[in-house]
């Protein structure tokens, strides 16, 4: 999701210049709809062609914040979303079982919705939220957290960097790709769960109850 074009962002990191790329990766990881990953590849560009900025500087304000977000995306998801969805969750389907579904599916990939979200637009703003909501356990969901914004931040960062403006080509469309493969496979997981959903509801209730987490 992009509120500034590249241009204009790169006129903010003149001004703001580590600090602006935390803050803005931090509050897209949170949930808000900020140019997160845009304004990490501007700041890589603008180091690379500019030497204003230090690439590493780049990297690790990018990581930091991927980071942070996250964990606040995390915990306010894991505090609220749980009374926030036992009090409404009937009101759009969301009954007891479909919620315990929810967190069996997180306690056996949860890890891997965290790590590979970053990468996907839609997922980076809300798979820490949605982690928080079913319970992922907190030292899974860090080691997740924090490997996939290393590896993203530094992947973007180093393109950026070498690439320089013609990243920006690159980067939209390897996100728009992500985005619909990550649409496609919920559609055919949606389709796979309708034709299996009590299947899947029983499966997923005699697994959390025999680990105690029922």
């Amino acid at each position: 999701m992009h509120l500034f074009d590249p241009d204009q962002i790169s006129a903010l990191l003149a001004s703001y210049g580590y600090g602006l790329v935390l803050l803005v990766v931090a509050l897209e990881s949170a949930g808000l709809p900020l140019p997160g990953e845009t304004t990490l590849v501007s700041a890589a560009v603008y180091a690379g062609t500019t030497h204003d900025m230090a690439i590493a500087g780049v990297i690790s304000a990018a990581a930091a914040g991927a980071i942070l977000g996250d964990n606040i995306g995390f915990w306010i998801g894991r505090e609220a979303g749980p009374p926030i969805l036992e009090r409404f969750g009937d009101l759009v389907g969301l009954d007891a079982r479909r919620r315990r579904l929810g967190q069996y599916l997180f306690f056996r990939y949860g890890g891997a919705i965290v790590f590979f979200g970053r990468f996907v637009a839609f997922l980076r703003a809300f798979a820490a939220l949605l982690a928080g909501v079913n319970r992922l356990e907190p030292a899974r969901f860090f080691f997740f957290n924090a490997a996939g914004g290393i590896v993203w931040a530094t992947m973007f960062g180093l393109g950026g960097y070498a690439l320089g403006a013609s990243f920006h080509r690159i980067a939209g469309p390897f996100g728009f790709a992500t985005l619909t493969l990550a649409v496609m496979a919920i559609v055919v997981g949606w389709r796979s769960y309708r034709r299996h959903e009590a299947r899947l509801l029983d499966e997923a209730e005699r697994a959390m109850n025999s680990r105690g987490l029922g």
